[in-house]
């Protein structure tokens, strides 16, 4: 078990990848605190655990609002003693043009995707460093968006790169302190968001291949992958690695272009 006994937070614990961090951090031995707003899905995913055999507590949250994080931490700390671990992985999705974009959809975007996941990092840092023994393991999740972007994500891309540029200076201060900070960055996954741009496209036959096109490995991510390399950036098995940005895409932002459709021959220099 990669995670024994480890106190782990996880934040949009809910549904999609939060789930699937949730499920692996547990049966890895972390007592895994679940954070999001919806109590009645949370009270499940901790019920399906516990079956499990795993340890699990829910804290209904919005990682908008300061003062429901600081309930988050304290709960965390009443009930385990302790913080190990933090997954950073509430945030909400967006796509609107640029010259559209208001000023109440900005500081949403700013509040739930950069603001709460700085400020719960604070807090848990905070508790880290003065905790014996002290130390312990923060994941960042944003997106191959801080590589790439697509037209009208705008405010999206801004919080996501935001949130690579501050784990990269709190992993240069926290270092001596025992703290790793990662950013662990995915591609396009099997969890709500898709379901969301198949629904978009005229069939999901047409979706698949545009998308295939653009992934050499010709396959979505799965929830399960990025929740493993979650448990990897927490456990005691990289404690070399601070302030990186890992990505899990498939391959996504190494390709220059989408495959052509068609089957070219070899170009040969002379």
């Amino acid at each position: 078990m990669e995670l024994k006994n480890k106190v782990v937070i996880i934040t949009g614990a809910s549904k999609g990848l939060g789930v699937a961090m949730a499920e692996v951090c547990a049966r890895e031995g972390a007592k895994v605190v679940l954070a999001a707003r919806s109590a009645d899905k949370l009270a499940a995913v901790c019920r399906r655990i516990t079956r499990r055999g795993g340890r699990a507590l829910a804290v209904p949250c919005d990682v908008g609002r300061l003062d429901d994080l600081r309930r988050l931490v304290a709960t965390a700390v009443e009930t385990f003693g302790r913080i190990d671990g933090l997954i950073n992985n509430a945030g909400v999705n967006f796509v609107k043009p640029f010259l559209e974009t208001t000023e109440k959809e900005w500081d949403h975007i700013m509040d739930v995707d950069l603001k709460g996941s700085f400020f719960l990092t604070q807090f848990c840092a905070r508790q880290m460093v003065r905790q014996r023994p002290r130390g312990g393991a923060i994941v960042q999740i944003a997106s191959v968006h801080t590589l790439a972007s697509l037209p009208g994500a705008g405010p999206y891309d801004a919080a996501k790169c935001g949130m690579v540029g501050y784990s990269k200076a709190v992993a240069v201060e926290l270092a001596r302190q025992g703290v790793r900070v990662n950013v662990l960055s995915p591609g396009l996954c099997r969890t709500e968001i898709w379901k969301d741009i198949v629904a978009a496209a005229p069939s999901e036959k047409e979706c698949l291949a545009f998308w295939n096109a653009n992934i050499p490995a010709e396959r979505l991510v799965e929830p399960a992958e990025i929740a493993e390399a979650c448990v990897f950036l927490l456990s005691d098995r990289s404690p070399c690695i601070t302030g990186a940005n890992l990505v899990a895409d498939c391959g996504m932002t190494s390709q220059l272009i989408s495959r052509e459709p068609y089957r070219a021959k070899a170009i040969k220099g002379k």
